[in-house]
């Protein structure tokens, strides 16, 4: 870092001169939104009607929104999540009492089958042999200048595993199931301990607890994240179906397109999860339950009577108006892209919510939520002119971290966590089946014109 004689970091400020280049940039950059109609461009990879545009198959996951009638009209449906053509719902219902849901469903995604007893032992076995970072990992890549963002410290981590990697290029099947099973046990461990360094270099004190290989993923998350390594049966099994819940959407998702796309390109294992990575970060994708607990932090604070619904339709309507909270007029976590009635994901998850905020005295809070739900969806029917909005999982999936006990900035890393499965599965899929560089076309519409001379100009 450069610093000025103030203090602040030279490298980081927005000069004059650069506010100068952005305004010319602006100058030459407009596109008439009429235009994307005129070249009928799918904004987003959607139709207008708001199917996704086919980009390639998969046998990994499936999401069911709505049906196609024989006049090719769309009819919304309640929403249905497949892993490898099973019910994501009756995983989570056929592993009630058990402790290892999510390895479970990470075995299930990247080979076809649930598998056996002894299979999931093996499995997790496997895993927790890989649970560990390289000597002085922890030292001297993670610990040493931690980024405000923990999604950047494990991206960075990602990348630099590279370097540990004897067969880091080598992209047949073997070696990229080597890699993704090594990735999936310690993404954990990596979001663990970018927390813990950005603790430590706030001031805040450093503890490091070591994964026990006996535990599952969420059993050691919870153990690893608190200093005294305690957790109740309830909070690891609402956590463990969490991760189940997030191991994967589909493969149109964008982190898991990015995936498929650049695993196209024939690039190595880190890169392609540290770019998914990047995909997740952004608050339209990963980021989306934060927005919703700093929606709902703005309602608590300006609602003064959370069971008045004439008070709280009206500020739910002033943030709709762009009157209210960050001025976007969103109502976050109601509504999806893909889900038209119902998110599968969190009609699961419903229960859960409800059994923890009682074992957590916050059951006046939840109330809150279940009013700014139906509230919030009569007002975005009402204006969208729909007769269904979808509650989108990241509506209480916040909420659910907050009474685990989780700090906000680990909301994203987890959901990273939990998806490098679904990642793992797409993208030996795109190896073994793919062939092809994605390359999809863009139009321009800029004129063409000749070179002007310098004294010209």
């Amino acid at each position: 870092m450069i610093w000025s004689e103030k203090g602040e970091n030279v490298y980081s400020q927005i000069t004059p001169a650069i506010r100068a280049l952005e305004e010319q940039w602006e100058k030459k950059n407009y596109i008439d939104p009429k235009l994307y109609q005129q070249y009928n461009v799918r904004r987003g990879l959607r139709d207008e009607d708001g199917q996704g545009v086919l980009t390639g198959l998969t046998r990994v996951g499936e999401i069911l929104s709505y049906t196609v009638e024989e006049d090719g009209s769309i009819l919304p449906i309640d929403g249905m999540l497949y892993y490898r053509g099973i019910d994501c719902r009756e995983i989570v219902r056929g592993s009630e009492g058990r402790r290892l849901a999510f390895e479970e469903a990470a075995y299930l995604l990247l080979f076809g089958e649930l598998p056996s007893d002894e299979q999931l032992r093996d499995f997790c076995v496997q895993l927790a042999t890989y649970r560990t970072l390289p000597s002085n990992f922890l030292r001297d890549v993670i610990l040493k200048a931690p980024p405000q963002d923990l999604m950047n410290t494990m991206q960075r981590a990602i990348l630099t595993l590279f370097c540990y990697d004897d067969r880091p290029n080598d992209i047949g099947l073997e070696n990229v199931l080597r890699q993704s099973l090594q990735l999936i046990a310690i993404m954990p461990l990596l979001a663990i301990y970018a927390y813990q360094a950005h603790r430590f270099n706030k001031g805040e004190g450093l503890f490091i607890h070591e994964p026990r290989p006996e535990l599952s993923t969420a059993e050691n998350f919870l153990r690893m994240l608190r200093q005294d390594g305690s957790y109740t049966e309830l909070e690891a099994r609402v956590l463990d179906v969490a991760l189940v819940l997030h191991a994967d959407n589909g493969g149109g998702n964008n982190s898991t397109f990015t995936n498929h796309v650049v695993t196209s390109s024939g690039t190595d294992t880190y890169s392609a999860i540290a770019a998914s990575m990047a995909s997740l970060k952004g608050p339209r994708h990963g980021g989306a339950n934060s927005k919703v607990m700093e929606m709902m932090a703005d309602i608590k604070a300006h609602v003064r009577n959370w069971d008045d619904e004439e008070e709280l339709k009206s500020y739910l309507s002033r943030i709709l108006g762009g009157e209210a909270f960050d001025g976007r007029g969103l109502l976050y976590g109601l509504g999806h892209a893909v889900y038209t009635r119902t998110d599968p994901r969190c009609e699961v998850f419903r229960n859960y919510v409800a059994t923890l905020s009682r074992e957590k005295q916050r059951q006046p809070e939840l109330n809150l939520y279940e009013r700014v739900e139906r509230i919030g969806k009569n007002l975005l029917m009402e204006r969208r002119h729909k007769d269904a909005i979808s509650t989108n999982i990241d509506f209480y999936s916040g909420f659910v971290f907050e009474m685990l006990g989780l700090p906000r900035e680990l909301y994203t890393p987890l959901f990273a966590v939990a998806r490098i499965s679904g990642w793992s599965a797409h993208r030996m899929e795109e190896l073994s089946g793919g062939g092809k560089l994605i390359r999809p076309r863009y139009e321009c519409v800029e004129q063409h014109r000749g070179y002007t001379p310098m004294a010209e100009r």
